[in-house]
């Protein structure tokens, strides 16, 4: 058992397809099994793989009560589908900042090359801060689009809210809710740059299908 490497697209894809129908790695209450898988992670996997993301963003909320989870963990070779081998590295990455010697050695007088040297290196590392890219906030937010009446064509209404493109909008999965009388919602997920689009900018737009939408409401919203 296993999902083969899950610091690789493959492994992470074989776990978006294997949360496709699932709410949890084991049984339908959150467990020790999740915490395995999401502490292997280390990070929320790209919004392509929506189903893991989901699960992520629902796991990172028992954070602070994770130890109280039931069950007991396991290796990771003990969860996911059949067949399938745990190949996920287990060995700590080590930054390539930990090899540069900022202050040269103390045990010793620092010649005129060791000094030329140290502040190469000083300057190397400088540039390399610098050239880190500064993190983008982002969220994934879970909306219900209600349609006017039973006779609406969700299909058409779908296909009305995808059309929606806004820089920094990633439109994922989705699903028909039934409401009563007939009537079902359209329930998507979508991850946002938060300063790039806003939930009333995604309503705005999305009630502008006067024809197909009633109304548009955040089922849920979290920080990726």
């Amino acid at each position: 058992m296993g999902f083969g490497d899950l610091k690789a697209a493959s492994g992470l894809q074989m776990l978006n397809d294997y949360l496709a129908d699932r709410s949890y790695i084991e049984g339908y209450v959150p467990s020790q099994a999740d915490i395995a898988v999401y502490e292997a992670l280390g990070a929320p996997p790209l919004s392509t793989f929506y189903h893991a993301l989901r699960w992520y963003n629902h796991i990172r909320s028992y954070e602070s009560t994770k130890s109280s989870l039931p069950g007991v963990k396991q290796p990771l070779g003990k969860y996911g589908p059949q067949n399938v081998a745990d190949t996920t590295s287990a060995k700590a990455s080590v930054d390539d900042d930990d090899d540069i010697d900022l202050f040269g050695s103390d045990d010793e007088e620092e010649s005129g090359e060791a000094q030329k040297v140290r502040e190469e290196r000083l300057l190397q590392y400088e540039a390399k801060k610098t050239k880190k890219p500064a993190l983008v906030a982002k969220s994934c937010i879970l909306l219900d689009v209600k349609p006017w009446d039973d006779e609406t064509d969700m299909s058409k209404l779908e296909e009305c809210v995808r059309s929606v493109v806004l820089n920094g909008l990633v439109w994922g999965c989705s699903k028909l809710v039934p409401v009563g009388y007939g009537i079902k919602k359209l329930q998507i997920q979508c991850v946002v740059e938060d300063d790039k689009v806003g939930t009333d900018l995604l309503e705005e737009t999305i009630t502008a299908f006067e024809d197909f939408v009633q109304s548009v409401d955040v089922a849920a919203f979290n920080k990726v």
